[in-house]
């Protein structure tokens, strides 16, 4: 029995690929495609570095197989379209490491997609399934805020970062 390509709609683009229906789209965008961007973190979708947009929703690409996302419009990071967001990393100096960055980026541009405007307490729910092993917890807060249009409450330092 033949099997039937496989669509992926990515980034704008469509690939056809001979590669099993079950298989995390994490490895189709990485080993097959070969955008490095999204990065494989714990493999069981709990912390977030994978973490892609299926139709602008955030998903763990992990956990997500090819077959589920048939007929879906897929966004890695390196897709992102969000110049505001990134310029508020960086002004923030967000990353320290790096790993986990790109799935913070794509939960954050999701968030903002639905709340332009986000409240603290969406900021930390939207954001709670990304795991930063730096800590820099404070600094994607105050950063998802800045390209919100929104004045940083305050800005921790690192000891009080250290505490959450």
């Amino acid at each position: 029995m033949a099997s039937q390509p496989l669509a992926l709609k990515l980034n704008g683009k469509e690939y056809s690929l001979d590669a099993d229906p079950n298989m995390p789209v994490l490895w189709a965008i990485r080993d097959i495609i070969g955008l490095t961007g999204t990065k494989f973190g714990c493999g069981a979708g709990l912390c977030g570095a994978c973490t892609i947009h299926v139709d602008g929703k955030p998903v763990r690409a992990c956990l997500t197989s090819l077959k589920q996302i048939q007929g879906k419009q897929l966004t890695t990071i390196e897709g992102l379209d969000q110049d505001k967001l990134k310029q508020a990393w960086r002004q923030h100096n967000v990353p320290q490491c790096g790993y986990c960055q790109a799935g913070q980026l794509m939960s954050a541009a999701a968030l903002l997609s639905q709340y332009p405007k986000p409240t603290q307490k969406q900021i930390e729910d939207a954001m709670v399934g990304n795991l930063c092993r730096c800590g820099t917890y404070t600094r994607i807060k105050a950063a998802i805020q800045t390209a919100s249009g929104q004045k940083v409450a305050q800005q921790a330092s690192y000891s009080q970062e250290a505490e959450l």
